[in-house]
């Protein structure tokens, strides 16, 4: 192992990822430690249900999967494996870990990293009486774990960026005062989370990239300034650029101050060079001290819900949505506590098939009583089905109500969650909370400067010109815009105001905005508080994760200087 240098590797960008990564990213080429990021707000709610069901379950067993086909080779080739795969029960996991070990006649020294768990205390706490309340633990417990001889690090909810700070801080011997460097690894751990979200995968320009059928997963070349290289193993597909790096590092961010356990990362201080094939290089990352509290993620089941969609063919159909929504409305038994109705006008004239003559109707209720809304309200339509408008059809049968979760954030202070970690031998080790905190504070970045004149302008989709990547943090929705040319930076500072965007995305008329200007990356991000709802699974809109969004801004058209045009 260079002492120097530490090759971090991901196999997992979220559970059910692609279950031969592990593999790849063992048998591909070097590396020192190979994380796993399975869990989301989403995971954490069916995690949570598991659990319910069967005590002993609540982890990804997707990743247990993996082990059992590559814990030899891993052990073979020393890399050392840290996932937060335990998810609601990590020590579940870890006694999982050892039956496949031991059916395999294999001794790996596995250590736990616990306290994350706030839920049976979470009523004292504040934090209400949810399903889950789990806090976003740091990375210095997983340190710990390695640096106790720790083959497999197994956690629960660690902020994802920890999987990859955690080995750093274990191989160079930071502590809490390195502020720049955590903060720089935090920066290369939030590039490399999401899999091959880096390497060319939901990439804007994905037309550009040579090899884009089975991207390769990302390597984070860590130094000991925390500094970084991103990259990739020789011979897999995807690409790892300037623009894939940036499509990630304003992914589900906020304002630049991207505040996690054990540092507030600047991302306004982030720089970026391409310096070679696949070769990306971070430096200039600044760290503050983080904030007092912990983030907790808190998950409960909001009611249930349940939805119908009818199709309306042909001519008339704003007239056959309003006769079917009178319909419905009058004959419904009885009236859930929340309906709403959407009208998609995917129908286009003189079409020249009967599907593309068609537009979708779907009408959703929600109530905490599950008989509300469970069958008797999707078979109202069946009742309807002869006495409506012409050529009534829907897409499915009427079904039953399902519950729904919802996903809220809480906050409590760094020293509440009793951080531990179990090492191999059984030893418990409390791992203190930083000695040093700071209240955050919005960063939004400087105001654009005036790019001038225009001149001629061409009303195209800012898409020609502009990359976006977009996803949600609970209720609320993201969508990170930048350019790959400086000159157009201006340009897109100067348009992407809170006015612009409720004009391209009307969902955002009533809605707060928040707009942060980031140069060194020539990128803007942009939060939408509340487009989401309560959050994914509550599911209040046509793209309940906000992953589409960012491409229907693109989409949209604005005018675009000619001289930018000429030059991209």
């Amino acid at each position: 192992m260079d002492p120097d240098v530490l090759r971090v590797g991901n196999c997992s960008g979220f559970y059910g990822d692609r279950l031969a990564a592990m593999r790849e990213m063992l048998e591909g080429g070097a590396l020192d430690v190979l994380t796993g990021d399975y869990l989301a707000e989403l995971t954490m709610l069916i995690l949570g249900r598991d659990r319910m069901k069967d005590p002993a379950t609540g982890y990804a067993r997707t990743f247990l999967a993996q082990l059992d086909d590559c814990l030899a080779l891993a052990l073979d080739r020393g890399v050392r494996l840290v996932t937060n795969a335990g998810g609601v029960n990590p020590a579940g996991l870890v006694t999982a870990i050892g039956k496949v070990a031991a059916r395999q006649g294999l001794t790996p020294r596995i250590a736990l990293v616990r306290g994350d768990d706030l839920t049976a205390q979470a009523r004292e706490l504040g934090l209400g009486s949810p399903l889950g309340a789990h806090a976003y633990l740091g990375a210095f417990g997983i340190a710990r774990a390695l640096s106790g001889g720790a083959d497999i690090v197994v956690t629960g909810r660690v902020t994802d960026a920890s999987l990859t700070v955690g080995p750093a801080v274990a191989h160079f011997g930071w502590d809490h005062t390195d502020l720049d460097a955590l903060a720089a690894a935090t920066v290369a751990g939030h590039v490399i989370e999401c899999g091959t979200q880096a390497t060319g995968g939901n990439y804007a320009f994905f037309t550009e990239v040579a090899d884009p059928l089975r991207p390769g997963f990302p390597i984070a070349e860590i130094a000991r300034d925390g500094s970084s290289v991103i990259t990739k193993h020789p011979g897999t597909g995807g690409a790892v650029t300037v623009g894939t790096v940036t499509a990630q590092l304003v992914y589900e961010v906020g304002d630049a101050r991207y505040a996690g356990p054990d540092v507030t990362t600047r991302l306004d201080t982030v720089s970026l060079r391409q310096t070679g094939p696949d070769r990306v290089e971070i430096t200039g990352v600044r760290g503050e001290a983080p904030p007092p509290d912990l983030k907790v993620c808190r998950t409960a089941i909001g009611g249930y819900r349940n939805e119908l969609t009818v199709v309306l063919t042909g001519l008339d159909i704003e007239a056959k949505a309003e006769l079917f929504r009178r319909q419905f409305t009058a004959a419904c038994p009885r009236e859930p506590a929340e309906v709403t109705w959407t009208l998609a006008r995917l129908d286009t004239p003189d079409a020249a098939t009967e599907q593309q003559s068609s537009a979708l109707l779907t009408v959703v209720a929600r109530d905490p009583d599950e008989a509300t809304a469970g069958r008797a309200f999707t078979s109202t339509a069946v009742e309807l089905a002869l006495g409506s408008y012409p050529g009534f059809f829907a897409t499915t049968v009427p079904g039953g109500a399902h519950p729904y979760g919802v996903y809220t954030a809480g906050f409590v202070p760094q020293s509440v969650a009793a951080h531990e970690v179990v090492l191999p031998d059984g030893t418990v080790e409390p791992i203190a909370a930083p000695p040093a905190t700071r209240a955050l504070e919005p960063l939004t970045g400087p105001l654009p400067h005036d790019p001038g004149p225009p001149g001629p302008t061409r009303r195209l989709p800012l898409g020609t010109l502009a990359g976006a990547r977009s996803g949600d943090k609970g209720g609320d929705a993201n969508v990170g815009l930048w350019v790959r040319d400086e000159a157009a930076y201006p340009w897109l500072a100067a348009l992407i105001t809170e006015d612009t965007v409720r004009e391209l995305l009307p969902e955002t008329a009533r809605l707060p905005v928040r707009i942060t200007r980031l140069p060194n990356l020539r990128a803007v991000n942009v939060v939408i508080e509340g487009l989401l709802g309560a959050g994914v699974a509550y599911q209040a809109r046509f793209d309940p994760q906000a992953k589409g969004l960012g491409e229907w801004l693109r989409a949209r058209h604005v005018d675009i200087p000619e001289s930018l045009l000429e030059a991209s």
